[in-house]
This record gives C-alpha cells, sequence and structure tokens, in this order.
C-alpha cells in the first residue's frame, strides 16, 4: 500500500517536471525564434546605421562613446570602465585615441524598430589622418562632437572636413553642456560660420551626466542614412586597419560593400596581391563575438592565417579568389612617413634587445618604418620613419615603457628633394643630414612646406604672429569667428615642416597659455637655401649632432647649440674647441678652457727663464694631448639639438 502511494506521488511528479521541462522548450523556442526575427530585421541594409564620431582632442568623444554604448546595454555595468574602446594605457593617459576602434550595437529606436549600429571611434590627432579618411569613407555619416565651453578647434575643422569630402550626413553634438561656462548659442553660430552647416538641430549633451544620450542615438537612427550595397552581388570590402593578435596572427577590419563572407572562403587583397583563407569572422560588442558570416553594410573583424600587418594596407580592398575583373575602391594610398630621426640606445650592449622591441612593436604598427644606422658618436641604432611627431613619442615612449629601454633620439629630419648636376635631371631624395652630396654636385635643394590653420583667441594673436615669423611663415588668411568669449581669430599660414617639427608645437602652446589649437597638411615642396651645418669638437666631426636648416638661420642656431655644448661638455688637460661649420667654412666657435695645474710652483725664487721653461714644457704636452685625447661627450649634449630656443 505504501509502496504504491509513493509511486503515485513519483509519478505526480515527473508529471510536473514533464511539464516545467516543456514549458522551458516552448519558452527557448521562443526566445530563439524572437532572436531570428530581431536578427533578420536587423540585417536588413535599412537597419543599419554606420557612423563615426569625429572631434578636436579632449571635447568628450571617448566617453560619448562610453556613454552611447552604455545606453544600448551593450555591456554590463560591473564590466565598464572609462574610455572603454581605448586599448593601450598610453591612450587612456594622455586621453587620445590611436588605433581606430569599432563596436557594434543593437538599439530598439522609439518607432519600435531594431538597428544595428557601427560605431567607429577614430583618432584625432592630423597624425593619423589616413586612418581617419579610411574610417569615414566606410560610414555614411558622422556625429560631429564640439565643446560647449571652447567652441570648434583646429583639428575640429580638419575631420569634419574629411567627413563633408566623404559625402556625409553630419549631426552636429554640443558637448559639457553641464559645466558652468557653456554657451551652446554662441557655439551653434560658431559651427554655422567656420564650418557652413546647420547647427539649428544641434543635440545638447553632457557625456559625464549622461544628459542627451538617447536623443543623439534617435538622431543617428533618424537622421544618418542607411549604408548602399548589393547584399546578392560579388564580395567586395574596404580594409579599415589591422592588428596583431599573438593567438591569432594578424586580424582585419573590414566594412564589407557587396555580397557576404563566410568562414572557410579565400580572399584577395588587391593591392597587397596575396590570397589569404578565412578562419573566421564577427564583429566586437566591443567584446569579440563570432558568427556565420559577414554581410553588405556590415562591420566586422576577419582572420584569415596573415602572418605580419605589414601585408595589410589600411584602405586596401579585399574580394573573394578568383574575382579577376574586381577594382581597388578609391582613395586608396600607401602610409608616407613624414619625419625621421635616428634612436639609439644609451646602453650598446642593449642593442639586440631594442631591434627586438622594434620588430614586435612594427607587428602591431606597420606605419612606422625603420632601417640599421651607425653612428661615431651614439653607436648602433635606427633611423625611423613616422606620420608626425605625436607618432615619434609614441612609439619612444612605447619602446621605454613596454620593453624597459633606455634611448635617445637625435633632431628630427624631414624628406628633402635635391636635384644633382651631375648625371643632370637626377633628383635625389634624402632624410638624414649624413646623405647629403657635396654642395658642389647640388644644382637645387626642396624643401616641404605645409599649409597650417592656426585658432587662437584674439589677446595672444600678436605672440602667435611673431612666431610664425620667426619660423619663415607666410601668412595666408586672418579672420575672426565666434563672439563674446568664443571670439577667436583664425589663421590660415604657410609654413616650412623643417621649422615645426623642432619645437614650434610647445612653442605655441606656451606663447598662448595652451589657448591656441593647431592643425596641418602638406603643401607641396618649394625651392630653399638649405645647408648642412656640422658640429665639430676637438676637429672631429659629431654626426650626431649634424642637421639640415636654413641658410639665414645657420649662423644662430651654429652659436647657440656651440655655447649650449660648452656648458655640457666637461672641461680637460687641454683646450677643446667646439665648432659649427658649413662645408669648409666656420660660421661659430667656443672653447672649453683647460684645467690648468700649476707647475711653477715648485720655482720658489731664481731667474724667470728657469718659470718660463717649465711652461713650455707644459704648452708642448698639453699640444701633444690635445692631438691624441679623446672627449667624451655627455648624452644631454645630443637632446641640445632639439630645445635650440629655449
Amino acid at each position: 500500500m505504501a509502496g504504491g502511494m509513493m509511486l503515485k506521488v513519483r509519478s505526480d511528479k515527473l508529471r510536473e517536471w514533464q511539464g516545467v521541462t516543456i514549458w522551458l522548450l516552448i519558452l527557448e523556442s521562443a526566445a530563439i525564434s524572437n532572436f531570428k526575427i530581431k536578427k533578420t530585421e536587423m540585417n536588413l541594409l535599412s537597419h543599419i546605421r554606420n557612423f563615426s564620431i569625429v572631434a578636436h582632442i579632449d571635447h568628450g568623444k571617448s566617453t560619448l562613446s562610453d556613454r552611447l554604448i552604455q545606453e544600448c546595454g551593450a555591456i554590463e555595468e560591473r564590466e565598464m570602465s572609462a574610455q572603454i574602446l581605448d586599448s593601450m594605457d598610453i591612450e587612456k593617459e594622455r586621453g587620445i585615441t590611436i588605433k581606430a576602434q569599432t563596436v557594434r550595437l543593437s538599439y530598439k529606436a522609439d518607432d519600435g524598430k531594431t538597428y544595428m549600429l557601427n560605431l567607429m571611434d577614430t583618432p584625432g590627432h592630423v597624425d593619423f589622418g589616413y586612418e581617419v579618411s579610411r574610417c569615414l569613407a566606410a560610414c555614411e555619416g558622422s556625429i560631429l562632437v564640439v565643446d560647449s565651453t571652447q567652441g570648434v578647434e583646429a583639428q575640429t575643422l580638419a575631420n569634419v572636413y574629411q567627413a563633408i569630402d566623404n559625402n556625409h550626413e553630419i549631426v552636429p553634438v554640443l558637448n559639457k553642456i553641464d559645466l558652468p561656462a557653456s554657451d551652446p548659442e554662441s557655439v551653434k553660430k560658431q559651427i554655422e560660420e567656420v564650418i557652413g552647416i546647420d547647427a539649428s538641430e544641434a543635440i545638447l549633451v553632457s557625456a559625464k551626466t549622461g544628459v542627451g544620450i538617447h536623443d543623439t542615438l534617435e538622431a543617428v537612427v533618424k537622421r544618418l542614412p542607411a549604408p548602399k550595397g548589393n547584399p546578392e552581388g560579388e564580395f567586395k570590402a574596404l580594409l579599415i586597419d589591422s592588428w596583431y593578435d599573438q593567438y591569432l596572427g594578424v586580424i582585419i577590419l573590414a566594412r564589407v560593400i557587396d555580397g557576404s563572407l563566410k568562414k572557410g572562403q579565400k580572399i584577395k587583397m588587391l593591392a597587397a596581391n596575396a590570397v589569404y583563407q578565412v578562419d573566421s569572422v564577427g564583429f566586437f560588442t566591443p567584446k569579440k563575438v563570432f558568427c556565420d558570416d559577414l554581410k553588405a553594410g556590415e562591420v566586422g573583424f576577419i582572420n584569415a592565417q596573415i602572418k605580419q600587418v605589414a601585408d595589410c594596407r589600411v584602405g586596401d580592398t579585399l574580394v573573394l579568389s578568383g574575382n579577376d575583373k574586381a577594382t581597388l575602391l578609391p582613395g586608396f594610398k600607401q602610409n608616407q612617413p613624414v619625419v625621421f630621426c635616428g634612436i639609439y640606445p644609451i646602453d650598446a650592449s642593449d642593442f639586440e634587445k631594442f631591434r627586438d622591441a622594434l620588430g614586435k612593436l612594427h607587428l602591431n604598427d606597420a606605419s612606422f618604418e625603420y632601417e640599421t644606422e651607425t653612428s661615431t658618436a651614439l653607436g648602433y641604432g635606427f633611423r625611423c620613419g613616422f606620420l608626425g611627431l605625436l607618432h615619434l613619442e609614441i612609439i619612444q615612449e612605447r619602446l621605454e615603457r613596454e620593453f624597459d629601454l633606455d634611448l635617445i633620439t637625435t633632431a628630427p629630419s624631414v624628406i628633402y628633394k635635391i636635384h644633382m648636376r651631375h648625371p643632370a635631371g637626377e633628383i635625389r631624395e634624402i632624410h638624414s643630414p649624413a646623405e647629403m652630396p657635396d654642395p658642389t654636385q647640388i644644382e637645387k635643394m626642396e624643401e616641404p612646406w605645409i599649409k597650417a590653420t592656426i585658432m587662437t583667441p584674439d589677446e595672444f594673436l600678436g605672440s602667435v604672429l611673431e612666431l610664425c615669423t620667426q619660423k619663415r611663415g607666410i601668412q595666408k588668411e586672418l579672420s575672426y569667428v565666434g563672439q563674446g568669449s568664443n571670439n577667436r581669430a583664425m589663421l590660415i599660414y604657410r609654413l616650412p615642416l623643417n621649422e615645426i617639427v623642432y619645437d614650434f608645437y610647445d612653442r605655441l602652446k606656451s606663447c598662448s597659455r595652451g589657448y591656441a589649437s593647431f592643425d596641418w597638411q602638406i603643401d607641396g615642396y618649394e625651392e630653399s637655401q638649405l645647408v648642412k651645418l656640422s658640429i665639430m669638437v676637438n676637429a672631429e666631426p659629431v654626426d650626431a649632432l649634424s642637421f639640415i636648416t636654413h641658410k639665414t638661420h645657420a649662423e644662430t642656431r651654429g652659436r647657440k647649440i656651440c655655447a649650449k655644448l660648452k656648458e655640457l661638455i666637461p672641461r680637460q688637460m687641454f683646450n677643446i674647441a667646439i665648432q659649427a661649420a658649413i662645408g669648409g667654412k666656420i660660421v661659430a666657435r667656443e672653447t672649453v678652457s683647460a684645467m690648468r695645474k700649476d707647475v711653477t710652483a715648485k720655482c720658489y725664487g731664481g731667474d724667470i727663464s728657469r718659470k718660463r721653461k717649465l711652461l713650455d714644457k707644459q704648452k708642448k704636452g698639453k699640444k701633444k694631448m690635445r692631438e691624441i685625447g679623446n672627449v667624451e661627450i655627455p648624452q644631454s649634449a645630443f637632446l641640445a639639438a632639439l630645445k635650440l630656443d629655449e
């Protein structure tokens, strides 16, 4: 009886558990079908929005990206951190974006539809202008972030003009409205005056407090256009960026223009003319998520057994292997280094470690170039080419921080074009003073010039104009923008790049108390009277201190560097001559006086001839010592060339 009762209870429980299981299966099935409906809805081209955020440095671009990610629920609150898209410590410390990042967001709009938003966080600095242009080419619209307390800045202009050139729809966003100094109405007028776009519907946002974030997402959905493309056509994609993963090799970030790409297919890079098999595809949320395929209009990553980042050129076109009729997407060009300098380890025994460090860093950043170089003063090192001065600083800091190296850099240089007399018509490109040929063989020299945009408060205008004149600048335009507290002078100048790479940016910030902003672009080559200024210590040329400069500045710079070296080089038992020379002509000289030993101390009396005999003997000894003696130049002396105008 008891056994029968127990059996009945068990059978009732089993029936109950079976019912629960059926309900769970029904709920799971409903969830999967709902996800599929949502996914299908998102995969429609009309439900995709690809956009980037463009802004000047420190206008709140990364903070706005964080708030958009939070609003869409892409990441849990406990996993959230400031500047979540900035992957490197140096980016977070400096408050800048170096590598372009992308994130896919799912957003349910007020119209009840679910949209796929592909947000691209682009670098804001001029050094990375080409990467920005390729990111913008992968988008259909941009959010223009302007600080409502500062107004339009120089790099705001440069980036927004690139977006306009790519036919983007622009959504103006005025950030930092929570600050007491915020003046949105004045900044709206400034945007209309300077940039020439309608700012009447600009969104007022505080990325810090979260005000206006929902309105920004709604504007992205309603005001930005959907991507165009043929989902059924031949696969074609734009390579936006690439980086090295120690487990998977090179990862490519790409925007699919037409067709779709699946795991197992073979892709061809048109510019690099290389074929690879696709191992996996996916997207970032910002976590890495693998998926079955990437369709037209989507942005995602591709892993295809690629060994080196140098094989993946930003702006290249990806097609399926066997598609021989495909052509490159417009806008592709090779990255060209602009600034060059020699980098040497302070300890000569670190050279092998330094070479390995450069190789590893080059895996992740193929935009800088390096080749072995030797210097009589500094030993073995590398001549490196960079996209600009910020790029140089970042690479040097990463080498010192990530690989524990102590490094010294020589004076930065640019690419000069030299027209030779023999053979006639030959043009050489040099980026190091050591490569400069004999002056008698040179017909003429050309140096690169830039077009600079400088924005500064009116009270500092005089100091900025004086600085530009000192740097051989030619003023092209001067205008005023904004009203009241936001009134600013906007200068357009042509300047030699050679004058910019030394200390222009630091001095601009000093003379404007940090308020001036500066942006530039290459504006061709012009003939100039350039000379190589050689520095000689004890009649021996010091190649690491030589540099190319304009003829009118050569003597002044020569005097300054000789005076600085006189302070830095320790005294010896003989006189040390420090000379600056242009060819065979000495233009400046300083002498480090010898330490004197009183050889006549033992002569307490007697004829003067005894003293003279001892002094003549000392004189001969010092002459011999000067001929065979070596002068050790301290490392701090090599930095003197960088800071001549302090």
